[in-house]
């Protein structure tokens, strides 16, 4: 009786609500499917785009540019051998002279009172009464106390001429980096105007600088080249060279807050990059050595969108 009950309300049953039954099974499939579809969705836009780099062996040098005054060391004075008036001046102000120049000629004030009666009285006697003062050096005029007609007496300072000879650059170097600077070492030097020049340390200045603690190097350059003084030019200090050492570029670098510690992303698989901490050496330009660990060319780093990446996190390799 039980068994026959049941069929007839199957058969009692109206349409419709079976139709919705089955409405109602076909849309939780379906759900189903499309959350699937959005987990792998998900985990496919989880991917960071990034770009890869290999290792790289070449030369690498550090170093540190400073600057390096023209300067002339020495500087002669031109003064007065007698009392008279200044007859002819044959400096200038930033004039190059040789040594024996004739700068001045003085005419003393006795021969300016006496000398045309001299010459009156004995005309074969010649007398002028004029001194000439010349160069006791090369270099250039760089002060002119006098002009013609000017009366001087014996020993006043008439001209200073700048030693060509002892003309160098000071270098002013910090003296916590004296060790990488020793005599008769070359030191790359470039001028304002991309001219380049060497220069050779000779000696160093017995005083550092109160303020700035630096010490003055003496840089001797041999050139004809006519540099003004107080001309600043670059010098190079050369702190450490390696002819082949493997490198990085330093945004394939990363480090925490306190840049104590470095590490760098490197792929394990297609789309896997891991964490790999590293010890810095040389830095040079866009390059930083890699003490350690040792890499190989075949290893994949990445060099760009790492920036926050986690340990082993998943990434997409961008063309």
């Amino acid at each position: 009786m039980m068994k026959m009950s049941l069929i007839s309300k199957l058969r009692a049953t109206p349409l419709y609500f079976v139709m919705g039954v089955c409405v109602l099974l076909f849309s939780c499939k379906g759900g189903a499917d499309k959350a699937a579809g959005d987990d792998e969705d998900a985990a496919v836009k989880a991917q960071t785009p990034v770009t890869v780099t290999s290792v790289n062996d070449s030369a690498m040098v550090d170093y540190i540019d400073l600057n390096a005054t023209s300067s002339f060391l020495q500087r002669g004075f031109v003064k007065a051998n007698a009392n008279g008036y200044l007859q002819k001046v044959n400096a200038q102000i930033g004039h190059f002279v040789n040594t024996g120049d004739v700068l001045f000629t003085i005419k003393t004030k006795e021969a300016q009172s006496i000398g045309n009666s001299i010459n009156i009285l004995d005309t074969t006697f010649k007398f002028s009464g004029e001194n000439k003062i010349k160069a006791n050096q090369h270099g250039y005029v760089t002060a002119l106390s006098h002009q013609q007609g000017d009366y001087v007496q014996d020993g006043e300072q008439l001209a200073v001429i700048s030693d060509r000879a002892s003309f160098v650059f000071l270098l002013q170097l910090p003296y916590e980096l004296r060790a990488y600077v020793h005599n008769g070492q070359d030191v790359q030097l470039t001028l304002p105007d991309g001219t380049k020049m060497t220069g050779i340390a000779t000696s160093s200045m017995p005083s550092v600088d109160t303020v700035a603690q630096t010490q003055s190097i003496v840089l001797k350059i041999n050139s004809d080249k006519q540099i003004p003084e107080n001309l600043v030019a670059k010098a190079r200090i050369i702190k450490s060279a390696k002819s082949n050492t493997t490198s990085l570029p330093k945004s394939a670098i990363l480090s925490n807050e306190t840049q104590t510690e470095f590490w760098v992303m490197k792929l394990t698989d297609a789309t896997t990059a891991v964490k790999v901490p590293v010890k810095k050496g040389i830095e040079a330009g866009d390059r930083v050595e890699i003490l350690s660990p040792k890499f190989s060319p075949q290893d994949k780093i990445v060099v760009t969108g790492n920036y926050g990446l986690a340990d082993t996190a998943k990434v997409k390799i961008m063309k």
